[in-house]
């Protein structure tokens, strides 16, 4: 009798031949999930730990100030006398329209609260040599001087923030590629002109004007003048 080897290997089922190289190319794709999954469980468990206390030092965000030194440009002699100064906020509703698309496709709106301070001050360095007028016996004095002046707003940036910003899909791209993304150079143009609006109505010159004559009257009453006249009008050009 001849005798048949049997081969056990499985080499010649074709099924079973081709159950070793799927079963190596199937482990090759579990490390690469367990990678996966195991970062984003680190970054789940990251953001709840934080709010721990004793682990918000392991999670938490480092900011580097880089800027370099702050760089004189100019200096300027100051003759004002700022007597008064008012603080004002406004409610800042922006929205820009495109003429010819939707609101979702292009378009924003921005709601903003601006709060600065405006100064006003009176040039004492305008004043000439007719505007000062003593007597012989010097206890008398009168000053004209100009009248008051308000300054430019200045916003406060600690004050100062943004409520809420729509943006159309257009715009979001926008900014994504833009250097300055989310600018709020506008809303912060239109807050300054309103509080600026909004100081001329207030009486802040008026005040600045009583200010500056009390504080005048004061100074030279020190000096031994026993009457001081202040007076406002509008300087010859």
């Amino acid at each position: 009798m001849t005798s048949t080897d049997v081969r056990t290997d499985g080499a010649g089922d074709p099924g079973r031949g081709n159950t070793q190289p799927r079963r190596s190319r199937t482990r090759g794709c579990l490390p690469f999930a367990g990678v996966c999954a195991a970062a984003l469980v680190l970054l789940l468990l990251g953001s709840k730990l934080s709010l721990l206390p004793g682990f918000g030092d392991l999670f938490g965000e480092k900011t580097t100030d880089r800027s370099g030194p702050a760089v004189l440009k100019s200096i300027q002699d100051m003759s004002s006398y700022e007597a008064a100064a008012g603080n004002f906020q406004v409610v800042v509703d922006l929205e820009k329209d495109a003429k010819y698309l939707p609101d979702a496709i292009r378009g924003t709106r921005t709601l903003y609260v601006g709060a600065g301070t405006v100064g006003a001050s009176v040039d004492l360095g305008k004043v000439g040599a007719g505007g000062v007028t003593v007597d012989e016996e010097r206890t008398t004095a009168e000053l004209v001087l100009p009248h008051a002046v308000l300054g430019k707003p200045a916003l406060d940036p600690d004050r100062s923030y943004a409520v809420s910003k729509q943006r159309g899909l257009l715009d979001r791209l926008g900014d994504f590629f833009s250097d300055n993304p989310g600018s709020e150079q506008a809303v912060n143009k239109v807050a300054a002109r309103h509080i600026g609006e909004a100081a001329k109505e207030s009486g802040l010159t008026k005040r600045a004007e009583k200010n500056t004559t009390s504080m005048l009257q004061g100074l030279l009453g020190s000096l031994g003048f026993e009457k001081v006249t202040v007076r406002y009008a509008d300087q010859p050009g």
